[in-house]
């Protein structure tokens, strides 16, 4: 496994001060994520961690959809940081 692929992008001032907000959650999401998205390319039939990874997805897109309407130029700069796509809206 490269460990360099998961190291975190938040600066080390940010870890310790805002260990709660909305931002470090879906930063910490976003680590578990891809952690999990590697496992599961090596091990195809975990369907428990399958499981997790679906709770997981849906508790950052809970989180990001909140921060969406509460501050959309936060949102934007945490969606370009962390390099993933928005959602699309039906």
């Amino acid at each position: 496994m490269v460990k360099n692929s998961f190291i975190s992008v938040i600066p080390q001032e940010e870890k310790k001060e805002n260990k709660g907000s909305v931002e470090f959650q879906v930063f910490s999401f976003t680590n578990k994520i891809r952690r999990l998205t590697y496992h599961l390319e090596l091990n195809k039939k975990d369907f428990l961690s399958q499981r997790g990874l679906r709770k997981i997805l849906g508790k950052r897109q809970r989180l990001l959809a909140y921060l969406s309407k509460k501050n959309k130029v936060r949102y934007k700069k945490l969606i370009g940081q962390l390099e993933i796509r928005e959602p699309q809206t039906r």
